[in-house]
């Protein structure tokens, strides 16, 4: 529980206003579609004594501590253990057939972070496993010890933007022929002899962009992301509002693509009629992506890379409550 209270949920107060006009419906639905460790639904609860809140994630760990602290609000919340592209499926599994607010904070929590164990982070020597859910899938040894060098230097430049890709891909599979990987800090110590020098000076320390590229890799993420965010507005009751929280460039290009498609349909400018099919379903409540301020980032380190969007639903756009 103390783990559970100590975690400070990003841009908390921002997602809150721009989610109350849909949270103060009477008998609102709200769906935290990454739950973590409950700061949000928390928040939500407590702000809007009406409110019930699904909270969905794939980490059976995340949601028995949110579970834990949730409790007093009782069957105003709903743990539901799925990936969020299965969001629907989870609505209508908890009797509802739309929601009325939905929210994402995506990445890794910070549990998962701050549990050696799970392998998340490059700082301490952990079984190489990054594996949201431990119960299922390849993990990060798996994919470190099977793939090819052209795939590892996919995944690195395209999950991790990372420069070094292929120099770091053909070490990975030279040392893997001398022994299989199986924990962090060997992993850590090749990429620190393998990036050169004047590049190891700035930008932290260089397993990081490495780490994210893996854990987005085991855990499918973006290929998620790209099925949850339409998923997600066509379960959006008229009116209901959906807030998103990124934290990488390739998270926040795919939630801009699929908003951009409810909210500005491709059509000519100046056309004098618009066809129905081709009008907007929803309307942008947020002028671009918004950052967090400096004041949040000293406080909440890890809102230094977030951007935040946010849509409202329009009359006709999506289901029916």
């Amino acid at each position: 529980m103390g783990e559970a209270r100590a975690h400070v949920p990003v841009l908390l107060e921002r997602c809150l206003a721009l989610l109350d006009p849909a949270l103060r419906r009477p008998g609102a639905v709200a769906v935290d579609a990454t739950l973590g460790l409950g700061g949000h639904t928390e928040a939500m609860l407590a702000a809007h004594p009406a409110l019930t809140v699904l909270g969905l994630d794939r980490d059976p760990e995340a949601l028995a501590l949110a579970s834990e602290r949730l409790a007093p609000f009782g069957a105003r919340f709903r743990p539901v253990h799925c990936v969020y592209d299965a969001l629907p499926e989870a609505l209508a599994g908890a009797g509802f057939r739309a929601a009325d607010a939905i929210l994402f904070d995506l990445g890794v929590s910070s549990m998962q972070l701050d549990r050696p164990d799970r392998g998340f982070a490059y700082a301490q020597d952990a079984p190489l496993d990054m594996r949201m859910d431990p119960t299922v899938g390849r993990t990060a040894a798996d994919l470190l010890n099977t793939a090819t060098a052209a795939e590892l230097a996919r995944i690195l430049r395209t999950y991790g933007e990372e420069r070094f890709a292929s120099q770091l891909a053909r070490a990975i599979v030279r040392e893997r022929e001398r022994e299989p990987f199986t924990s962090s800090a060997r992993l850590v110590a090749l990429i620190r002899d393998t990036i050169p020098a004047p590049a190891r000076r700035s930008g932290g320390n260089p397993a990081k962009r490495t780490f994210q590229a893996l854990r987005i890799a085991v855990n499918d993420e973006l290929e998620v992301l790209g099925r949850a965010i339409p998923a997600a507005l066509g379960a959006l009751a008229p009116g209901g509002r959906l807030v998103v929280l990124s934290y990488h460039s390739g998270e926040d290009r795919i939630v801009k693509r699929a908003l951009t498609a409810v909210t500005a349909p491709p059509v000519p400018h100046g056309l004098p009629v618009i066809p129905q099919e081709l009008r907007p379903t929803a309307r942008v409540l947020t002028r671009g992506a918004e950052k967090a301020s400096e004041d949040e980032v000293r406080r909440n380190p890890r809102a230094a890379s977030v951007r935040l969007r946010a849509v409202e639903q329009l009359a006709g756009g999506s289901r029916e409550d």
